[in-house]
């Protein structure tokens, strides 16, 4: 049956394979699948959650096999499934880390490239770009998959639900930023994946364009202003067209109008699944009001560009949840009255506010919103307790404690 707009929930979580004595990256998930399927293979089918890997040997995916009815009770399936993995892993001296950058990983010297299934993809992919940098090999993110459907009008949701993404993807970063440490330093960013991501394509800069999706409301502008340019500029780097195809596009939300959904792909990893599915949740209730018309018309939120939401992005990158907004017209479509600026913390309490409270997120997650509320993402909350110091020896026993976290599924306070 055709899904419609929130109908349904697709959701991928991805998560480093560490040592378990030294949390140094591990490319043994193909091994982990042999281990478990019996045989090589790029997918495990295990129940409602799929494991899968993309790219490159140290990351297994979690993802929902079917799109989900709703989030509640989702963070627990996954934490089940994040057990089952280190129960796996155990074997091979080997455990899941979260967050959404390994932080001493040296890509140049580490990366080892996925080569079975999609082996020829990955394998373009690095000839053109080469993905020996931070960009493409050292980085951890949720995508969250929400379905449209033409019910009247084939671009109806999809034009209503692409406004609401672009207006609200600027600010994800002040719920989800959990990067805050590169090469074994601070960097004062507290979204380093997100600032190495919207980089790592400069070669053929329409692949990721500015990360804010193109003014695109209907399938028929997106293949003239997104697809098209884009697989004109990749053409001379690939003859064979190998990767002219939807994944090539790697905005911070991409349409996938062959499974009609829209892909939202600017999420950092949180410590635990009932994190990120508290982060979801927030981003659902919000979408939803926006597509509701509850703050600002559908005209008015189809008429922002590119450059106004990508300036707020770039302060939330370094920011995020002390990010200040100062864009009146932007503030105002998003409901917030009180002042002519706010910072991001403030404008997330006034739209979780605006849209149930905890009361409107599932049960199970409600107290690790409200941390995330009350202390800010994971990134700022690492930093607070590094106070300043970047040592491996700190960096071991802060990110031991994160990989306690996630086996446990308790947030990282």
């Amino acid at each position: 049956m055709p899904l419609h707009l929130f109908d349904a929930f697709g959701v991928e979580l991805e998560y480093m394979v560490v040592d378990a004595a030294t949390l140094d990256v591990r490319p043994i998930v193909d091994w982990l699948f042999e281990q478990v399927a019996g045989g090589t293979v790029s997918d495990v089918e295990h129940g409602d959650i799929d494991w899968s890997n993309e790219l490159v040997r140290h990351v297994v995916e979690l993802k929902t096999a079917q799109p989900a009815k709703s989030l509640a009770g989702l963070a627990g399936e996954f934490q089940r499934h994040v057990t089952l993995v280190n129960s796996e892993l155990q074997s091979l001296n080997a455990r899941l880390m979260p967050s959404a950058m390994h932080p001493w990983m040296d890509p140049h010297r580490e990366l080892q490239l996925w080569p079975h299934d999609n082996g020829p993809i990955y394998e373009t992919f690095h000839r053109v770009f080469d993905c020996r940098g931070h960009g493409w090999a050292n980085l951890q993110s949720v995508h969250l998959n929400l379905p449209f459907c033409g019910a009247e009008s084939p671009d109806d949701e999809f034009g209503r639900l692409h406004a609401a993404v672009r207006l609200l993807l600027p600010i994800l970063p002040g719920l989800a930023a959990s990067s805050p440490v590169i090469d074994q330093r601070l960097t004062g960013l507290l979204d380093n994946r997100l600032e190495v991501y919207r980089t790592n394509s400069r070669k053929v800069a329409s692949i990721a364009g500015r990360v804010i999706p193109e003014r695109a409301f209907t399938q028929h502008d997106y293949e003239r202003l997104i697809f098209e340019p884009m697989f004109a500029e990749i053409a001379p780097f690939d003859p064979e067209g190998i990767l002219q195809d939807e994944f090539l596009n790697a905005r911070g939300a991409i349409a996938r109008f062959g499974r009609g959904s829209i892909e939202i792909r600017v999420l950092d990893i949180q410590e635990c699944p009932a994190a990120d599915v508290a982060v979801l949740s927030a981003i659902v209730n919000v979408l939803r009001a926006l597509v509701d018309e509850r703050w600002s018309s559908l005209a008015a939120q189809q008429t922002v560009e590119i450059d106004p939401l990508y300036t707020i992005l770039d302060r939330t990158i370094r920011d995020a949840d002390r990010a200040v907004i100062d864009d009146a017209e932007y503030l105002r479509l998003l409901g917030w009255a009180q002042s002519p600026s706010c910072s991001v913390a403030d404008l997330w309490r006034s739209l979780v506010e605006e849209t149930g409270g905890l009361d409107g997120v599932p049960d199970d997650v409600a107290a690790g919103l409200q941390l995330i509320l009350d202390r800010g993402p994971l990134a700022r909350r690492l930093i607070d307790r590094l106070a300043g110091n970047a040592s491996r020896a700190a960096l071991t026993r802060l990110y031991t404690e994160l990989c306690e976290c996630l086996a446990s599924g308790r947030m990282f306070e």
